[in-house]
């Protein structure tokens, strides 16, 4: 979102996603599936964008 030049209440109208969803989004807390893709499809990217994927060590 950020990277996008967006703000949570801009995109929030642009996608139809509420924005205490968006917050809670940006916060990695539970999201709806259909938000996702609609926060996706608004910022111009594939959702596995939208993700930060952590690799943990096997050893932890």
């Amino acid at each position: 979102m950020n990277a996008k030049g967006w703000k949570q209440i801009p995109l929030s109208e642009a996608s139809g996603v509420p924005q205490g969803s968006i917050s809670r989004f940006d916060k990695n807390e539970r999201h709806l599936d259909w938000h996702v893709f609609a926060l996706a499809r608004t910022l111009g990217v594939n959702v596995e964008e939208l993700f930060e994927v952590k690799i943990e060590d096997a050893d932890e």
